[in-house]
């Protein structure tokens, strides 16, 4: 019931045309407010006390979970900065494995369902917001190949989530090109169960990042 209540302020919940419990407090909206004000002490919480259950329960990582966290190279320093490039890379695994699992684990735009070919993509850039590094609502699932494009702002998407590529794809005529893009113009992106992408995330790609500036 606790968690219908906090359901009934989650605007993915919301615009879905579905309702939690009316009876929400204000501490439970304190709550929420304090979470998604802060991406990243959320996924720090989250990661601190999946490590607390983890050792209570005497559990160790999984394979995936381990190559997912750890750098290769994290050996090669020592102390308080093995211990940033570690938690920095938690936090980018907690916003992969937020984004992909909204999308059912399949790229967006091809369908492609190979975890090792997937990558969770930023919206606005890293580098560009700061505060939204790991919300899951700046994220997109693609393939290692689209998501090289939408980085590139090759393409990029509107406000209905529909696909638009840039002059330069739309006019080249490679077999890849004609066969991973052009089939994509103008289709609707499969939409996640969870976190839909911000439409001002959206809308910042398409003035500063997409090529053509639409």
């Amino acid at each position: 019931m606790k968690l219908c209540n906090i359901a009934s302020l989650d605007p993915a919940i919301i615009e879905s045309g579905r309702s939690g419990l009316g009876n929400a407090s204000a501490l439970d909206q304190e709550v929420w407010e304090e979470f998604h004000a802060d991406w990243d002490q959320l996924a720090t919480e989250c990661l601190r006390i999946y490590e607390k259950l983890r050792k209570e329960k005497g559990l160790s990582p999984s394979d995936n979970e381990q190559a997912d966290v750890v750098p290769d190279d994290v050996n090669d320093f020592t102390g308080e900065t093995r211990k940033a490039i570690t938690e920095q890379r938690m936090r980018q695994n907690f916003f992969r494995r937020a984004v992909l699992s909204s999308y059912l684990g399949r790229c967006c735009m091809s369908g492609l369902s190979d975890s090792r070919l997937l990558v969770a993509s930023h919206i606005v850039p890293w580098s560009k917001d700061k505060h939204n590094r790991l919300n899951p609502r700046n994220g997109l699932c693609l393939s290692a190949l689209h998501d090289k494009a939408f980085d590139r702002g090759l393409i990029t998407l509107d406000d209905d989530y529909r696909i638009i590529l840039s002059k330069d794809l739309e006019q080249r005529n490679e077999a890849i090109v004609r066969d991973c893009f052009h089939p994509l113009a103008g289709k609707q992106i499969t939409l996640p169960e969870r976190f839909a992408p911000n439409k001002a995330f959206l809308a910042q790609h398409r003035e500063t990042v997409f090529v053509d500036h639409v």
